[in-house]
């Protein structure tokens, strides 16, 4: 009978910022979220990671993009679109 596999600190480390992204396979969500909540250092880790973030965003959306900039944005995407589509 083989244990269920977990996560060590090094496999959590290697994956917070993809976790924070929500970029992981569920199963691995899982495991880095089974670990956070029996690791103080981890959990620790996880929660000033998510604030630096979350301050990003904040600071990000009080910052108005050029119109020039908007448009050249909008360009690109529907090149794309008209490429895939």
């Amino acid at each position: 009978m083989t244990e269920p596999h977990r996560f060590t600190c090094d496999d959590v480390f290697r994956r917070l910022d993809d976790y924070l992204d929500r970029e992981l396979s569920a199963a691995e969500m899982q495991l880095v979220a089974e670990h956070l909540d029996t690791c103080a250092q981890c959990a620790a880790e996880h929660r000033f990671e998510a604030r630096v973030i979350d301050s990003i965003k904040a600071k990000l959306s009080q910052i108005k993009a050029p119109d020039l900039l908007l448009k050249r944005v909008a360009k690109a995407l529907e090149q794309e679109r008209n490429k895939t589509g």
